[in-house]
């Protein structure tokens, strides 16, 4: 049987600090559990402040690309910081630019499993509460169970395989 170029799971990162150390350590747990794991860091995706002004002007070069990654995976681990009590802007400007695309805004998020974390600064569960009515309400299948983690406490890897194992035994509803 020949091997698919395409990950199992996409872990997602919106930041370049303590959430793309929480993603790289999904990948790696993926990895122990033999699923093939691919990491997106949003923070070096080139895309402009989303406005309707400027959907109406260019698509972006790099949203071709960003979708393509996205839509190659089955699913998706989030991996987020808490901005101003809710989602970060690299990760909002995304999914503004993703769900502009084509004539359904739910196509891309429709029927996906998801599964949500968060390194926060503060509590992180204002992010992990926004993100789950957004991505709820974008159509995907978000697990139930969440990853939150601080300084004071670290992201616990039981907690890690277990979100993976729940992920892995969840398939994309076909719509």
């Amino acid at each position: 049987m020949p091997v698919s170029p395409h990950p199992d799971l996409l872990v997602i990162t919106a930041s370049n600090g303590e959430n793309l150390k929480l993603a790289q350590r999904f990948v790696d747990a993926s990895a122990q559990r033999s699923a093939k794991a691919k990491l997106l860091d949003l923070t070096s995706v080139s895309l402009p402040l989303f406005t309707p002004r400027i959907q109406n002007e260019a698509t972006p070069p790099a949203l071709a690309q960003l979708e393509q990654t996205l839509s190659s995976a089955p699913r998706w681990v989030i991996c987020a910081p808490e901005y101003n009590g809710s989602i970060p802007p690299v990760l909002s400007n995304a999914i503004a630019w993703l769900s502009v695309q084509g004539s359904d805004f739910r196509a891309l998020f429709n029927g996906r499993p998801v599964a949500i974390a968060t390194h926060s600064g503060s509590g992180g569960m204002e992010l992990l509460l926004s993100l789950r009515i957004q991505l709820t309400h974008l159509g995907a299948q978000v697990v139930g169970r969440q990853l939150q983690s601080n300084r004071g406490k670290p992201a616990n890897q039981a907690s890690i395989e277990d979100l993976i194992v729940r992920l892995m035994q969840m398939n994309p509803l076909q719509l």
